[in-house]
């Protein structure tokens, strides 16, 4: 039963990829769509294959410094792949399949960014460094046994600071330093009229998807995993309420979008504490996760003039920084007995909380570091100019 709960939601987060495709083709010029689900189809060849070869040794097989694996089996060479994987009944293979398709996601998650404003060979060229000097660390860093986040006792059922932080800050850093002002002021100017349909509907398969992302990440069908269900149904339900009814006060009315956008901050929000809080709990997240990204995207981002025209960093960048902290408050070991501190608001004093403090610090400024340099290497490879005549033919053919 736990094979086949894992195979499930192997195939629930295969759907997210494309999901997130459409939900973002919703929001944006409607020349500009084919190319978005192109390159966010891509990522299944690009990047499945970077697991296949590297990416999955380099995350957990092996340890340097707590910081990154080893490439001692390339290929999978060397990994019994029918063997058991530590402390659960599915074997490595399924453990394997579950970890690629959270590889794959995660740059499409981001994607949106910069898809409709730079080539293809920019953004498979940004992935592959990106994935190599980014996302493998960090998750050998927080789900690896031996990596030092984890060591620390971080909290991160599913994904907060892996995925969600990681996603938004790139983001962050791609659209404020990967594009040229002339393309910023551009992305800025445009006003999409948008397709609620498209919206609707990436939402739907990424709330669906989300199941297979946040109860499959229990791996096995048990308590946690049950739980994890159920708090990825009440986290996105309170958020979408919140959103929708701060849009209603501040701007009169309610609207598709925005309800939306509220279903994926609450969804955002609960993944790093899905498996580790209370039902009442998992409301709170959506309540605080749907009210800090509604603040951020539409007034913060304005104030501190940061170009974030899809919202990426204000809605997985803030949600997965509050889901984050707030873990440190929530997580009990009455839900999870892996947990090993109760966050503060269950009785078990600072210490969690601190952890989770140092782990999105850290996060934030690992992932905008390595980011920025890997802009400012790519922009000595690739020039706006040679981009605009790119994106030109590709939009007219």
């Amino acid at each position: 039963m736990d094979s086949a709960f894992m195979i499930l939601s192997i195939l629930l987060v295969w759907v997210m990829t494309p999901g997130i495709a459409i939900f973002y083709g919703g929001f944006i010029p409607k020349k500009d769509t084919t190319k978005m689900l192109f390159e966010t189809f891509l990522l299944f060849g690009v990047v499945g294959l970077m697991w296949f070869v590297i990416g999955y040794p380099l995350s957990f097989e092996g340890n340097n410094f707590g910081i990154i694996g080893n490439l001692n089996h390339i290929f999978l060479s060397g990994i019994n792949l029918t063997a058991i994987f530590p402390k659960t009944t599915i074997s490595n293979s399924i453990y394997i399949l579950f970890q690629m398709m959270f590889a794959i996601l995660t740059p499409a998650l981001f994607l949106g960014a910069i898809a409709t404003k730079k080539t293809t060979k920019y953004i498979i060229a940004f992935v592959a460094i990106w994935a190599v000097l980014v996302y493998y660390p960090l998750v050998h860093m927080v789900w690896s046994s031996t990596g030092f986040l984890a060591k620390l006792g971080v909290l991160d059922f599913a994904g907060g600071t892996v995925i969600h932080i990681d996603a938004g800050i790139t983001a962050l850093v791609l659209s404020n330093f990967a594009l040229s002002k002339h393309a910023q002021h551009a992305e800025a100017k445009e006003h999409a009229s948008g397709n609620a349909f498209w919206v609707l509907m990436g939402t739907v398969l990424l709330w669906i998807g989300w199941y297979g992302f946040n109860a499959g990440s229990a791996l096995a069908l048990n308590a946690q995993g049950i739980q994890a269900f159920f708090t990825t149904t009440m986290a996105p339900i309170t958020a979408m309420l919140t959103y929708g009814l701060l849009e209603n006060h501040f701007k009169g009315h309610a609207s598709m979008n925005g309800i939306c956008t509220g279903v994926i901050c609450g969804l955002v929000g609960i993944t790093p504490a899905t498996g580790f809080v209370t039902l009442p709990a998992s409301l709170i997240i959506g309540v605080v996760s749907a009210a800090g990204s509604y603040f951020f995207i539409n007034y913060l981002k304005y104030a501190w003039h940061i170009n974030d025209y899809m919202d990426i960093m204000g809605a997985h960048g803030v949600s997965g920084i509050l889901g984050s902290l707030m873990t440190g408050l929530f997580a009990t070991k009455a839900i999870n007995p892996n947990v090993v501190n109760n966050g503060l608001l269950e009785g078990g004093g600072f210490k969690q909380f601190g952890i989770q403090l140092f782990a999105v610090i850290f996060a934030i400024a690992f992932v905008f570091i390595m980011n920025f340099i890997i802009v400012k290497v790519l922009k000595k490879v690739f020039k706006e100019n040679t981009d605009a005549k790119s994106l030109k033919h590709l939009r007219t053919t």
